[in-house]
């Protein structure tokens, strides 16, 4: 998972305060639940020490989030530092538990838990007169555009028999090609712009098939096709999504084993949270395999800056860093990764042997790398 998201989060001094919270839409009465639920938040947030400032932003913020109906959860991050810039991030699922927490870094780990391996896909699905694209963006909002096609007669082959028969399966296919063609350069485009991992192909079979040979190679090898899907009004997008669902987790999957595979093939190198934390400090991470544990009562201590992290309060003093904090290890780990530019890999406890539930692809190693 790329982090680059969560730098600027991190640009301002603490103490922070994280709220995370179910905004589901889907009641009547789903704003007021919503309100009780930041209630309670707000007063624990309060409670652990939150000033006035920092609280009546995040009210001014959760105000300002409108009531999508993909929208399933709100993450809201605000600083002492800077109390009028509130992060929020809308979440594409409920949370797991509406949480509040106060402290010297924003509790960003259930952000990236619940964002989870981010798979960008384009989506088309296409008829002989025309298609629908898709795309989805890392925050987990789909958004459309409908292309049609520049001619329409005939959009079917006549039945057999007649002496103008060839002449019109010509003309019908004719038109098939030149609408998937229409197609195929909006999504061509549109993908050349966002560069997706994985394209699924959806509609009528000979428009698809059409509109997969238009396609570049450079997307073909990204294509996935699915009868799943059609542009006929009423018809249930269920099957769609879900043969989605599936082709975007296919290539999660893949990235996690080969960084799995990669970290096995180190040999012990990067494993533990001593050895994980040594290479952040010297940024040698190439990307943090963890175990999301939201009862680990695992902690490190950290300096200012993302790198300055240890295990021991002095081994920062010797960096220079006069007031080590400390703080929850993940919160620690999650901020060190993205300052250091290194991306992060959630696993299952069962994925791989991590002591502490905590590994490290390494970009290098030598002589004094820990195991």
């Amino acid at each position: 998972m790329d982090l680059s998201f969560l730098r600027s989060l991190y640009a301002h001094p603490g103490p922070w305060a994280s709220a995370y919270l179910d905004a589901t839409p889907d009641t009547d009465d789903a704003a007021r639940a919503l309100d009780l639920r930041w209630r309670a938040l707000r007063e624990s947030l309060a409670g652990q020490g939150a000033g006035a400032g920092v609280l009546t932003s995040m009210d001014r913020a959760l105000d300002g989030v409108p009531a999508e109906p993909d929208r399933r959860g709100v993450a809201m991050f605000a600083s002492e530092a800077a109390p009028d810039d509130v992060t929020v991030e809308r979440l594409p699922t409920r949370p797991r538990a509406d949480l509040a927490s106060f402290g010297a870094l924003p509790h960003t780990m259930p952000l990236v838990a619940q964002r989870g391996e981010e798979v960008e896909w384009l989506r088309v699905v296409a008829d002989r007169s025309g298609g629908e694209i898709s795309e989805f963006d890392a925050g987990g909002v789909r958004r459309s555009e409908t292309v049609r096609g520049r001619q329409s007669y005939p959009i079917r082959k006549p039945r057999p028999g007649g002496w103008s028969q060839a002449r019109y399966q010509r003309e019908a296919e004719t038109t098939w090609q030149r609408n998937t063609g229409d197609v195929a350069a909006a999504a061509t485009e549109l993908a050349d712009a966002m560069g997706p991992d994985v394209l699924v192909l959806a509609g009528d079979v000979r428009a698809r098939q059409l509109l997969f040979d238009q396609l570049p190679t450079r997307w073909r090898d990204k294509a996935v096709v699915t009868d799943a899907g059609t542009r006929a009004a009423g018809a249930d997008p269920e099957p769609l999504d879900e043969a989605t669902t599936i082709a975007v987790a296919d290539v999660a999957d893949r990235r996690t084993r080969d960084a799995v595979d990669r970290f096995a093939a180190q040999e012990g190198l990067g494993n533990g949270l001593a050895a994980v934390v040594t290479a952040l400090q010297r940024e040698q991470v190439e990307a943090v395999l963890i175990v999301d544990d939201p009862s680990s009562t695992d902690e490190l201590w950290i300096g200012p800056h993302a790198p300055q992290l240890a295990l021991d309060p002095a081994q920062l003093r010797e960096m220079g860093v006069e007031e080590p904090i400390l703080v929850r290890a993940d919160a620690a780990l999650v901020r060190a990764a993205a300052g250091t530019g290194a991306g992060l890999v959630l696993v299952g406890p069962g994925d791989a042997d991590l002591r502490h539930g905590v590994g490290a692809v390494l970009r290098y190693a030598d002589a004094s790398t820990v195991r």
